[in-house]
């Protein structure tokens, strides 16, 4: 991509304090994206363990529970 005249200007139309900003600003994205990534792969590497672990486990239902009659209910009957 060529830089155009209004691009390279504007570059350097910044002030010491916007180019200070726009460094801080790209260090704290910069930062993000790190993070961002790190959490991405953390992810899929705990879903995948998590996955292998229920493989290997057998599957058992858990047992239900007999449910209360309101006692509104009951005291009707």
């Amino acid at each position: 991509m060529r830089s155009t005249p209004e691009l390279r200007s504007s570059k350097l139309a910044l002030s010491r304090t916007e180019a200070r900003h726009e460094t801080t600003s790209k260090a704290a994205r910069d930062i993000l994206g790190q993070e961002e990534a790190s959490r991405d792969a953390k992810t899929a590497r705990l879903r995948a363990a998590r996955l292998e672990q229920e493989a290997r486990e057998p599957t058992v239902a858990p047992p239900v529970k007999a449910r209360r009659k309101p006692k509104a209910v009951a005291a009707a009957r």
